[in-house]
């Protein structure tokens, strides 16, 4: 059984319709309200438990209340349950709407990812650092490790959520981040190539022109689009469903930090046209990953908007 744990602070004027709407909604459990007994902000403490495949409509209802602007909503997840009638009724009426995502705790995750530490600056930077001595070495093995490394991913879903949205700041935040991030890191790399190169610390094959590893990155192509468009998808849907090892699987898949690393390496020696097409894999790739990152988010809630919309004509059809 999938549960969210609600607890909430409403202003003497609102509880009456907040318990209204709770305790009219099959999918609520556990409803209990403690009146004035609330401190900071000042009211009555409210507690329930929701079904978390229905979870959406009932917190928006508290939302289009206000009560996250006249009181407070703290929303935590229900490890085990025991209810026989909160089971029965995921099973028997929600259907597939038991695995619906919670869409406030989505946006709040990505939104986490969209705060830039100077921790960010600093990922990105070593990253490069990282994919640059992996080019060098035709080493495959460094060239993943930079990918996993680079945080560069959470940016770019913070303003694929921003545009989706349409909350200009955040797109401008994001945006502003992966520019000073990402220059922070090519030049960077490219002073740690320029002083191999003084040194004469680039191994033979790299000076004779042997880079496969290189070759693969700075030619795009339409392998390139499709890997993005596909890392894309999969990476918004792993965000919704809070599946980690697939969004692991984003991190080693787009050619971003690989792709900034050899930019910085091709200008350090000379390699002017390998550097061009680095540039544009990175700009294809950002701008892929952003462009899937807002359709897949729109889709997806057209998708559960829809099947909500179909249980709850079954529902009200089933009552009657």
């Amino acid at each position: 059984m999938d549960m969210i744990h609600v607890r909430a602070v409403s202003p003497a004027e609102l509880t009456d319709r907040i318990v209204d709407l709770l305790a009219d909604d099959r999918y609520v459990f556990n409803l209990v309200v403690q009146r004035g007994l609330a401190r900071n902000p000042d009211g009555d403490a409210i507690q329930c438990d929701i079904l978390k495949g229905a979870a959406n409509d009932v917190l928006r209802g508290l939302r289009e209340l206000h009560l996250d602007r006249h009181g407070s909503i703290v929303v935590e997840p229900v490890d085990m349950a025991f209810s026989a009638r909160a089971a029965a009724a995921e099973t028997g009426q929600l259907g597939a709407l038991a695995h619906a995502p919670l869409w406030a705790a989505v946006e709040a995750r990505i939104r986490a990812e969209g705060t830039y530490l100077p921790s960010f600056y600093v990922y990105l930077v070593i990253a490069g650092l990282i994919g640059a001595v992996g080019i060098l070495t035709n080493s495959q093995i460094l060239i993943v490790a930079a990918m996993v490394v680079g945080p560069e991913y959470g940016a770019i879903t913070a303003i694929a959520l921003g545009l989706d949205r349409g909350v200009r700041r955040s797109v401008r935040r994001g945006v502003r981040a992966l520019t000073l991030g990402f220059a922070l890191a090519i030049v960077t790399t490219f002073a740690f190539a320029l002083l191999i190169r003084g040194l004469g610390l680039q191994p033979k094959a790299f000076t004779l022109g042997i880079r496969p590893v290189s070759n693969l990155i700075d030619t795009p192509n339409f392998f390139s689009v499709v890997v993005a468009v596909l890392a894309g998808i999969v990476g918004i849907v792993s965000l919704t469903e809070a599946r980690t090892s697939a969004l692991l699987g984003v991190f080693i898949s787009v050619t971003t930090i690989p792709a900034a690393s050899d930019l910085a390496v091709s200008c350090a020696f000379g390699s002017y046209h390998e550097a061009w097409g680095s540039f544009l894999q990175l700009l294809l790739n950002i701008v892929v990953l952003v462009v899937m990152g807002v359709l897949v988010l729109r889709l997806q809630r057209a998708i559960w908007r829809r099947i909500s919309a179909s249980r709850r004509q079954a529902g009200r059809t089933s009552d009657a």
